[in-house]
C-alpha cells in the first residue's frame, strides 16, 4: 500500500504541469504532454514509476477499441469512486459522446474546478461547468490519498 498523501499533495503535483504544451503521447512536465501523460507524470511524481508499460496510441485509440480502456487500466491502479462523491485530487475521465468510450482525463483541483491538456493548448484549468459534468464518466482516487 501506498504511503499516505494529501489531497493537496496530488493538486500540487498536478498545479505544476501548468503552462506544460500539448504533445500527443509525451508526458515531460514544461516540454509537453496529453491529458494522459499529465496523469502519467503526476503519478510519477507522487509514486515514483509508472504503475503498467504505455503502448503507443494514436489520436482515435478509444473510438477503434469500442472499450473503456482508460477506465480499465485507471481501475486496475486506483480505486474507483462515484462522480457524485469525486472531490478535489480525484481522477476524472470524461467521454466525448454518451455512446462513446471515455478518453479524455483531468485531475480535479478544486469541488468546480479541474486541470487537463487538451490538442491545441497547454495544460490548464477549466470550470468544472455542466458542460463538463455531462461528459464525466468516471472518477477514481489516487492510492493512499488520505482526507
Amino acid at each position: 500500500m501506498a504511503n499516505p498523501l494529501s489531497r493537496q499533495a496530488v493538486v500540487d503535483a498536478a498545479l505544476a504541469w501548468l503552462g506544460t504544451p500539448y504533445r500527443h503521447q509525451a508526458s515531460l512536465r514544461g516540454v509537453g504532454c496529453d491529458c494522459l501523460g499529465l496523469v502519467r507524470g503526476v503519478w510519477r511524481e507522487l509514486y515514483g514509476g509508472e504503475p503498467e508499460e504505455m503502448p503507443a496510441y494514436t489520436a482515435d485509440w478509444a473510438e477503434a477499441r469500442g472499450k473503456d480502456t482508460l477506465a480499465e487500466a485507471a481501475g486496475r491502479h486506483m480505486a474507483s469512486v462515484p462522480l457524485d462523491a469525486a472531490t478535489t485530487g480525484d481522477l476524472l475521465l470524461f467521454r466525448w459522446r454518451e455512446n462513446l468510450p471515455a478518453k479524455h482525463a483531468g485531475i480535479l483541483i478544486a469541488p468546480d474546478r479541474f486541470l487537463h491538456a487538451h490538442d491545441g493548448a497547454a495544460v490548464a484549468t477549466a470550470a468544472l461547468s455542466p458542460w463538463w459534468r455531462r461528459r464525466a464518466a468516471f472518477a477514481f482516487q489516487f492510492p493512499g490519498v488520505t482526507d
